[in-house]
């Protein structure tokens, strides 16, 4: 089973993550930030991950360093549960749809983390999230996880509808990266030998 069981504790943050990736979506997320709560938990049903996260951060100053590092411990799970990527399908992308917001990923397994694209996210809140967190979030993720990751946002008005089709779309590009190619069980999938 690919499953990862992740701690990390800071000055600022005490995080636990557990994430198996042959899973059925189920989530138990706790990080203090209802709005990150709510994506994570979508993440995990259209990816269909198993995924356990709770954090206690210092939210009394703002939601930044918990949103960084779950995204961290999030990172550093995806890459544990891969390990040298032997035979996974290695790339996925979806275009999705989340009512007036188009948005589409494209991830690369490559074990060269980057974050590459941009968000057009009108409000600098939703709720009493601060939506520029979402890209901070979504560094911390990539850099841990060793996954390139495009991210265009080609319509949207409503940053809710923006910032959740994001997480959907990404969801369900994993879901495919991720996926163990039949055909290739045994193989690192690149010409190299190895996913770096």
């Amino acid at each position: 089973m690919r499953s990862a069981d992740i701690s990390r504790k800071t000055a600022e943050t005490d995080v636990c993550l557990s994430l198996t990736l042959d899973g059925s979506g189920r989530a138990a997320v706790d990080t203090g930030c209802g709005f990150l709560d709510h994506m994570l938990t979508l993440f995990a049903r259209h990816g269909g991950f198993d995924l356990s996260v709770s954090c206690a951060g210092d939210i009394h100053v703002d939601d930044h360093h918990s949103v960084e590092d779950v995204g961290i411990c999030l990172g550093t799970a995806f890459a544990e549960t891969l390990g040298d990527g032997r035979g996974i399908t290695r790339y996925g992308s979806t275009l999705l749809p989340m009512d007036e917001a188009l948005l589409l990923t494209a991830v690369d397994i490559s074990g060269r983390g980057g974050l590459y694209g941009a968000l057009n996210i009108p409000t600098q809140k939703v709720g009493t999230f601060d939506t520029e967190l979402i890209w901070e979030f979504l560094t911390a993720f990539v850099r841990k996880s060793g996954i390139t990751l495009h991210v265009q946002q080609l319509a949207g008005a409503n940053s809710h509808h923006i910032i959740e089709g994001c997480f959907k779309s990404l969801a369900r590009s994993l879901r495919t990266a991720v996926a163990v190619d039949a055909a290739h069980a045994g193989e690192i999938p690149s010409t190299k030998g190895a996913l770096l």
